[in-house]
């Protein structure tokens, strides 16, 4: 099965945008749900995780206090609040599952095609 991805789009700095994960193929309530984002020419890095029972949240310091990670059970979904967005956050942005949050890139898998989130004036 496979997560997907929606919400991106064109911001302008100072912006908002709200992602979403999810899947209608499984329950992800078993697993933890971490956001990764590529920008061109660089390394897929990991932006935020939550864990299964969402009462645990993690953060790359570049968005700490900009970014918010939760989870609705019912929805099967997990979002990703961006808030004050830099031309910085420019991105493909990705969500994968895992056992726990803060494992290895290649403990990760399930992943979702991506959305382009572009923060331009």
């Amino acid at each position: 099965w496979q997560l997907v991805e929606s919400g991106g789009g064109l911001v302008q700095p100072g912006g908002s945008l709200s992602l979403s994960c999810s899947t209608s193929e499984f329950t992800l309530e078993y697993f933890a749900i971490a956001w990764f984002r590529q920008a061109p020419g660089k390394e897929r890095e990991a932006v935020s995780c939550i864990s299964d029972n969402g009462l645990r949240s993690t953060y790359t310091d570049s968005v700490k206090g900009r970014f918010t990670i939760s989870r609705d059970g019912a929805a099967n979904t997990v979002y990703l609040q961006m808030n004050q967005l830099e031309r910085e956050d420019t991105a493909v942005y990705y969500c994968a599952a895992a056992a726990a949050c803060g494992m290895d890139y290649s403990a990760h898998g399930h992943w979702g095609q991506g959305t382009q989130v572009t923060v331009s004036s």
